[in-house]
């Protein structure tokens, strides 16, 4: 079994640019996540006033695991495969965010 290439994507949440590593394979998926991720980001900055790049994060994780937690998907899903592929995000975001902290 050949492991995935990875790739440097490039992009935005809140204006602050980011850059991972990603799996070629996995770069749409990615996308979507981080426009699901800026969209809710916005909404929840919009909607509460929060200020801080910092605690919209937290209170958009919150929000994004709490509605993960209340979904039900038709027929179930594989909550293994999802919390992997979690993990695997949240790892990527955590690469991503440890580079931004070396630039201030």
């Amino acid at each position: 079994m050949m492991a995935a290439t990875l790739k440097q994507i490039d992009f935005k949440v809140m204006g602050r640019e980011f850059r991972v590593s990603c799996p070629e394979n996995e770069e749409r998926q990615l996308l979507e996540a981080v426009q699901f991720v800026d969209r809710k980001m916005i909404e929840i900055r919009d909607k509460s006033k929060v200020i801080g790049l910092e605690r919209i994060a937290i209170m958009t994780a919150l929000a994004i695991a709490s509605d993960f937690l209340n979904t039900k998907g038709p027929g179930g899903f594989d909550v293994g495969e999802f919390r992997r592929r979690m993990n695997s995000m949240q790892a990527t975001i955590d690469a991503a965010m440890a580079e931004q902290e070396k630039l201030f």
